[in-house]
């Protein structure tokens, strides 16, 4: 249940937080001001009663003895309390009424002036604010008593309607604040993530402004610098690439015009065969090198008609397996790519599916979760789990012999691979439980 309810983006998991704290305080400040108007009220309230019950004694106190029963019917007409002339204190199950309470209460009835007249001898305080109800006892100076019962309720604050209102009014506003500069504050972590995800797919991606607070400058200024020296070593090795290139072209031609003049056939078969094989090695890597360095831009590409026309080409450079080629998947769907490079990655994982496995089963599926995916199943012995992984590392092969001509130099599906996870996609291998393997293609839609 807390997982659930615990957002998983940085933005719901700071708004929830201040939002939660934000009640708490609210709750707290409006608690603290309930509680002070409280104790207001209930000053108020003791100064009213003890006004009321002083009074009451006053006007008895100053009739005749003779006439103090029809004054206090006279009292109990006007509803001013329940007034009770009697010989002795108040009797009744309420309990006696805090001391406290009760000094507050004769403090405030000395306010009251009682001129020609003492005041009462004697108190008796029964009940409270619990009971609802306070009982007076009052000792005449003739020795009779008045005994006063007036209500006392407890204030209720937080039943109060401006209490909720309140409440309500300033959480909501708050919470919207909150929740808006939560979002300002955070679209720059977005921002940041799409600028990473779009260098992950095209090195050459326009820099981040280095604008906003200074963490977040400071944090562009920082990923922009990281591009220019990504952009910088990616040029260095591409110029070293080439350089390998040239200075390796150059001897191995020498050598081949050299082999020329070996007297011995087999000899010289064997020395031109290694050295169209190192030759094949050079060019493969120098191919790599320029693959995972390309400058070609994203385009919107129509990616079913590029694996049809893959599938074409390789029927004509292997008519053998033209009918063991198939297409699934819908007649049109646009994705951003590059072209050469992304024409290039799927040749090879079908040019492998046709040399390992004796056909190449294409079926693309429209996208879900933001990604397309690809299958390329062939009929071949498949592939171990354990090697499934190892075949992309460079200069990777499975196949037995050393037979440039069935084997490769074993870059195809690196090439393969850095090209698609620079698309910001991936391909992953697997065997098929029938028999063959599949290679599974993600690109983002």
């Amino acid at each position: 249940m807390t997982r659930r309810l615990w957002p998983a983006s940085l933005g719901g998991r700071t708004a929830l937080v201040l939002l939660l704290a934000l009640a708490l305080v609210q709750v707290a400040g409006l608690a603290i001001d309930a509680l002070d108007r409280a104790d207001a009220l209930r000053l108020v309230q003791v100064r009213d009663i003890s006004v009321r019950a002083i009074s009451l004694y006053r006007t008895v106190a100053l009739a005749a003895p003779e006439a103090r029963a029809d004054v206090v019917r006279a009292i109990d007409a006007r509803d001013e309390g329940e007034v009770k002339l009697q010989d002795g204190p108040p009797v009744s199950d309420l309990p006696p009424l805090f001391p406290d309470l009760q000094r507050a209460l004769r403090l405030n009835m000395q306010l009251v002036p009682m001129p020609l007249m003492d005041r009462p001898r004697d108190y008796v305080w029964l009940g409270g604010p619990r009971a609802r109800r306070l009982v007076v006892g009052m000792r005449l100076p003739d020795g009779g008593w008045v005994n006063v019962a007036i209500p006392m309720e407890t204030p209720r604050i937080f039943l109060a309607r401006n209490f909720l209102v309140a409440f309500v009014l300033m959480t909501a506003a708050a919470g919207a604040l909150t929740l808006w500069a939560v979002r300002r504050l955070t679209a720059p972590v977005a921002t940041l993530a799409a600028a990473a995800e779009r260098l992950g797919r095209d090195v050459n991606a326009p820099p981040l402004p280095e604008q906003g607070p200074a963490e977040i400058a400071q944090a562009a200024a920082a990923f922009n610098r990281m591009a220019a020296r990504i952009r910088r070593f990616l040029a260095d090795r591409n110029f070293m690439l080439a350089a390998i290139g040239h200075d390796l072209r150059t001897p191995i031609t020498r050598l081949k015009l050299r082999a020329e003049f070996i007297d011995d056939d087999e000899l010289r078969r064997k020395t031109l065969l290694d050295l169209d094989e190192l030759e094949a090695m050079v060019g493969a890597t120098l191919a790599f090198g320029r693959d995972t360095l390309a400058d070609e831009p994203l385009v919107p590409l129509d990616l079913a008609e590029l694996l049809r026309t893959v599938l074409d080409e390789t029927a004509d450079a292997r008519v053998e397996a033209a009918e063991r080629l198939a297409y699934a998947g819908p007649d049109h769907l646009t994705v951003a790519a590059r072209p050469l490079a992304l024409k290039r990655a799927l040749t090879n994982l079908i040019g492998n599916a046709v040399k390992y496995g004796g056909a190449a089963r294409v079926t693309l599926s429209p996208p879900r979760d933001g990604m397309v995916t690809v299958l390329v199943e062939d009929d071949g012995p498949g592939i171990a789990p354990e090697e499934a992984e190892r075949v992309f590392q460079p200069f990777v092969r499975l196949e037995a012999s050393r037979n440039r001509e069935t084997g490769g130099v074993g870059l195809g599906l690196t090439i393969a691979r850095n090209i698609l996870r620079g698309h910001g996609g991936d391909v992953a291998l697997t065997g098929r439980p029938g028999g063959g393997a599949r290679a599974m293609v993600t690109l983002p839609s």
